[in-house]
């Protein structure tokens, strides 16, 4: 599984052509306690860099972008239920949305975890 970061601090772990999005630590450590989440509907088709869904905090709000092209084949419904599950593990049962790739190849402009590490510094 190859985990790769957006400029705007999502995160995407890819298992065949099939990737798994949510937040990173930086981004959730930023909005401070999560509150609310918005996911995009199953079956939507995103583009690189749409706005897929939402995440509201108590001190702001933001958007959570598409990091990738593709179809949405699966939300968190249990982050629905308990939003700070973004807070408390971002990375594992904090996951935003699952998408089906229809264009691996950008994959290859995302950053690797020590260029995200560089970029948050």
């Amino acid at each position: 599984m190859t985990l790769k970061y957006t400029p705007d601090h999502e995160w995407i772990r890819v298992d065949g052509d099939i990737a798994t999005v949510g937040i990173t630590h930086h981004a959730q450590d930023a909005l401070g306690d999560v509150v609310f989440v918005e996911l995009p509907d199953v079956g939507k088709t995103l583009a690189q860099k749409d706005v897929a869904g939402v995440v509201e905090s108590v001190k702001a709000a933001a958007d959570v972008y598409a990091p990738v092209s593709g179809e949405v084949v699966e939300v968190n419904e249990a982050l629905r239920a308990d939003p700070s599950l973004a807070n408390s593990d971002p990375l594992g049962a904090g996951w935003f949305f699952k998408i089906r790739l229809s264009a691996p190849a950008e994959l290859d402009s995302l950053l690797d975890e020590t260029a995200y590490g560089q970029l948050t510094q």
